[in-house]
């Protein structure tokens, strides 16, 4: 337990919940895990509610958070009364809910209750957020402070829906800086069973559209380079269709799909360079921030709070989104100059080392969330 916060008898330690309604898996959960265990090592009492087949559920109790199994997955009376009753039996100090099902469901379950809770409603992606009275009620209303991974999407949020800048904070993520460190490429390279000698070109991401892999694939394969191996890292619902087009652009010898990784450190290291060309949804993505720590030069898209954390030549690269004519040019500019990559590894490892610490987003997190408990000292 942290020394520092114990000897601090003016912080009381709180009960924090999360609530995911989601039954999926990628940045949006990491950062609630990661973030929840950084709160449980701070002292705190963390819940998590979420439904028992969620990909969340299972990585919890593995990490030995907190679960609580809840049929929150869909919208319905049945969810709704089963969070009141998990509430009144409950009293905890602050909910943080992170999707839209769940957010509805907490923020109408408190108002059947004689002393809910305070909610937060962390917002982890830049979709669009609908202008309508029964969502701004949701924003407004239904919770009492709003945080986004970014101060792009604070930005949104205030210009495009009009919800007052007082009520928003941007906390980004922050990842483990003693995990992901660069390494010893050829190493982890014999480990992982990757090509010594071909240049990689690594993406980790949930194989959603958005995400790009389809046109990370067309560029590599508009180079025309046998020396290029392509590792994708992940899984998730386009994994059949970035299958074909593998094999129409011809590419099956040169691309390695190991599936969901508990450890992404090494496959991050056995990489020289990392795209992620996002098209849309993006907060900070954490694979970025990891690479970067990682000191592998990255690629990716001004798309959400992305250029947060990447100007363009100094710590990495950007190219338009769905453009794998502008994607391939600067791929082969990076693979052409192993200075330039050079550059933008040392730009971007020290850069991470400066911004990305675990620290500061609990550090920032409970600059939010004791205000809104109104347990200040």
């Amino acid at each position: 337990m942290d020394k520092k916060f114990m000897s601090d008898t003016h912080n009381p330690p709180l009960h924090i919940v999360h609530t995911e309604s989601s039954l999926g898996w990628g940045g949006q959960e990491i950062r609630t895990l990661t973030e929840a265990t950084g709160m449980i090592q701070r002292g705190h009492r963390i819940s998590l509610l979420c439904p028992e087949e969620a990909h969340i559920f299972a990585a919890a109790q593995k990490r030995g958070i907190s679960v609580q199994p809840l049929r929150i997955g869909r919208k319905g009376l049945l969810g709704l009364l089963e969070m009141v009753r998990w509430l009144r039996a409950n009293p905890v100090d602050v909910v943080i809910t992170h999707s839209s099902t769940d957010s509805w469901l907490t923020a109408l379950a408190c108002r059947l209750l004689s002393r809910p809770p305070p909610v937060i409603r962390l917002r982890h992606i830049s979709a669009p957020v609908p202008r309508n009275r029964a969502t701004r009620w949701l924003y407004t209303q239904g919770c009492r402070h709003i945080v986004t991974t970014g101060s792009a999407l604070r930005l949104q949020l205030i210009r495009d829906n009009h919800f007052p800048a007082a009520h928003l904070t941007s906390v980004p993520t922050g990842i483990d800086l003693k995990r992901f460190v660069p390494g010893h490429q050829s190493l982890v390279r014999q480990q992982l069973g990757l090509p010594e000698k071909s240049l990689i070109i690594g993406i980790v991401a949930t194989m959603r559209s958005w995400k790009g892999h389809a046109h990370l694939l067309e560029a590599a394969a508009a180079l025309h380079r046998t020396d290029l191996h392509l590792l994708l890292v992940g899984d998730g619902p386009q994994r059949t269709n970035l299958e074909e087009q593998i094999q129409t652009l011809q590419l099956t010898a040169q691309v390695t799909l190991p599936g969901n990784q508990e450890n992404v450190v090494p496959w991050l290291q056995a990489c020289d360079i990392f795209a992620l060309p996002s098209y849309a949804n993006e907060g900070v993505p954490q694979s970025l921030m990891q690479a970067m720590a990682c000191g592998v030069p990255v690629i990716s898209t001004p798309v959400g709070s992305i250029e947060e954390i990447i100007q363009h030549a100094v710590t990495g690269l950007l190219v338009p989104p769905k453009d794998p004519v502008a994607l391939a040019g600067a791929l082969n500019t990076l693979l052409a100059d192993a200075d330039l990559r050079s550059t933008l590894r040392q730009n971007a490892l020290r850069f991470a080392r400066q911004h990305f610490s675990l620290e500061t987003m609990l550090d920032r997190m409970e600059a939010v969330i004791r205000p809104v408990t109104g347990l200040l000292h």
